[in-house]
């Protein structure tokens, strides 16, 4: 499966991380059925399972309003993400 896998632009043109690396190693990783490895892998991954979600409620279901859920897990995978990827670069 990891063969398919889509390579990261960023760290094949410019030699650094994006703030999406391990993206896809995570979602194996939790299919697998390893969730400490996955946390490890991209900490934002439990974060943006649930985004996904009500974004696709968003465009399935008109009759309910799923703005502050997609805005506040937007937010909070961002800020997660970031400082994650900080700590991987910085203090590691």
């Amino acid at each position: 499966m990891e063969e398919y896998m889509l390579p990261c632009f960023s760290k094949k043109f410019f030699g650094i991380e994006c703030f999406g690396c391990g993206t896809q190693r995570a979602l194996v990783l939790l299919f697998q059925g390893e969730f400490k490895a996955a946390f490890l892998m991209f900490p934002a991954i439990y974060t943006l399972i649930p985004l996904f979600g009500f974004i696709a409620l968003h465009y399935l279901d008109k009759s309910r309003n799923y703005h502050r859920a997609i805005v506040s897990l937007g937010i909070t995978n961002a800020v997660i993400m970031v400082v994650s990827y900080f700590i991987k670069h910085f203090f590691n």
